[in-house]
């Protein structure tokens, strides 16, 4: 069997090795079934109660000092001094990119995306399932129980997410670069990788990613759109990123803006996640409001490739839209840290309008959590009796709450992300007392994995 024959049937391998995993991992949930876990004298909104967690979900919040009917297998976890809040999203991140930090810095972005470009035609799907597996290991121990990913060799990220244990939404990625034989060949992978994702579990959903107007042609536009919604699926892309990305947009469709020529395909609507619509006219707000897209606002990322930083939260926010945020991947915020995101992102909102109350702290943490789970129709993103319990505790007996401020300020204003000290996703511990297991061979396998990309 010759090499350009394995080459050219990869996802059918990807799909046989894939469907082998499933198997086993939902094999492995019928011989260790959830239980349920009693978190004691935690803090939620500022008042110490108890949480029960039954299987999946929160099933009742009570108060402090309630007696609690528990099954004889129920865990029972002390948490003075700690306190709860719903695990993170991460709305718009390329987990394949965690060990390419660096690998662009101080140039700007048509420079960068072209060096991006060139380091991915070497890398297969080995390195991104161990790049996938140091990214959730990072977002765990952030933070983030969810993720909205939009990379290549999608199989091999939902392979890293299961065995983390974290939720996750991934995307086969639409790029044709306006070649038609590529075109044609990513439209026959798309409908294999969606027959392929039939098999997934409650835990991940799949996504079509539409990379930029300015890298996939009309036509497989068009497409990308029409199969997402036949088949009820969500769409992730690229908008109005930079102005660059405007200015040729409007040169080469009559004055339109990308948000305008997408709409003017039909594109936009509430199954659409619009990462960074950074550069909006008054009409592109409009337009966003009225199709109740979520618009994700990727702070870091845009800072440092001086993509911008007037993100209109306020404007998007009352006309409509579901504002979220994310980190973008690791060769650009060069970390998946979602409280230095909020924290960011409400300090620019601060400066650049001359508004101290721009961006409070109530939604601050909705656009990481509840809000995001409203854009991926998930019951996520919330400490409430019924919502699927992922959690992340926090550890308050440290110097950064030692203030009369409110949990909220001395998080978010205060502390970094160590002070994350455990994390449930799905009613699972996926990371206690800031230990993950198998921390050490993650990174061990990605370090072999990157001497191996070096030589090639």
């Amino acid at each position: 069997m010759s090499n350009d024959w394995i080459k050219k049937h990869k996802t059918f391998f990807y799909c046989i090795h894939m469907w082998e995993f499933l198997y086993n991992f939902e094999n492995f949930k019928r011989i260790c079934p959830m239980g349920s876990i009693l978190l004691k004298n935690i803090l939620h909104e500022e008042s110490a109660c108890q949480i029960l967690i039954q299987g999946n979900r929160i099933s009742g919040i009570l108060p402090a000092d309630a007696e609690v009917n528990l099954p004889a297998d129920a865990e029972v976890v002390d948490c003075t001094g700690k306190a709860v809040l719903p695990g993170f999203v991460n709305m718009h991140t390329h987990a394949g990119m965690a060990m390419m930090r660096g690998v662009g810095e101080d140039i700007v972005f048509h420079e960068w995306i072209d060096r991006i470009w060139k380091v991915e035609s070497d890398i297969d799907e080995e390195y991104v399932y161990h790049a996938t597996k140091v990214a959730c290991l990072e977002m765990i121990k952030t933070g983030t129980t969810t993720f909205n990913d939009h990379y290549w060799h999608m199989p091999m990220g939902y392979k890293a997410a299961m065995e983390m244990g974290l939720r996750c939404a991934l995307a086969y990625v639409i790029c044709d670069r306006n070649d038609p034989v590529e075109s044609e060949r990513q439209k026959m992978q798309c409908r294999e990788m969606y027959e392929y994702s039939r098999q997934w579990g409650h835990m991940s959903q799949f996504v079509i990613a539409i990379h930029a107007i300015y890298s996939v042609s009309e036509p497989l536009l068009v497409w990308a759109v029409d199969f997402a919604r036949r088949h009820g699926l969500k769409i992730h892309i690229h908008v109005s990123e930079t102005r660059k990305e405007v200015q040729d947009c409007m040169a080469q469709h009559g004055g339109m803006s990308p948000v305008e020529y997408l709409d003017s395909l039909g594109v936009l609507g509430p199954d659409v996640i619009a990462a960074h619509t950074l550069w909006l006219s008054d009409n592109d707000v409009k337009i966003l409001g009225e199709r109740v897209v979520t618009c994700v606002h990727n702070v870091n990322s845009n800072l440092k490739l001086a993509s911008g930083y007037m993100f209109r939260y306020n404007e998007l926010r009352d006309a409509g839209a579901n504002v979220c945020l994310g980190t973008d991947g690791c060769a650009s915020s060069n970390n998946l840290d979602m409280l230095e995101t909020m924290k960011t992102s409400a300090m620019i909102q601060k400066a650049w309008r001359d508004d101290p109350t721009a961006m409070p702290l109530n939604e601050l943490l909705a656009a990481a959590t509840a809000n995001a789970g409203k854009a991926l129709g998930l019951d996520i993103g919330k400490v409430e009796e019924g919502a699927l319990a992922d959690l992340i505790i926090i550890d308050t007996e440290n110097y950064n709450f030692l203030s009369p401020g409110t949990f909220l300020a001395n998080l978010i204003y205060s502390a970094h992300s160590d002070c994350v000290d455990s994390v449930i996703c799905d009613g699972k511990f996926v990371m206690r007392g800031r230990v993950v297991p198998g921390e050490k061979e993650i990174l061990s396998q990605a370090r072999h994995e990157m001497e191996g990309l070096s030589t090639r």
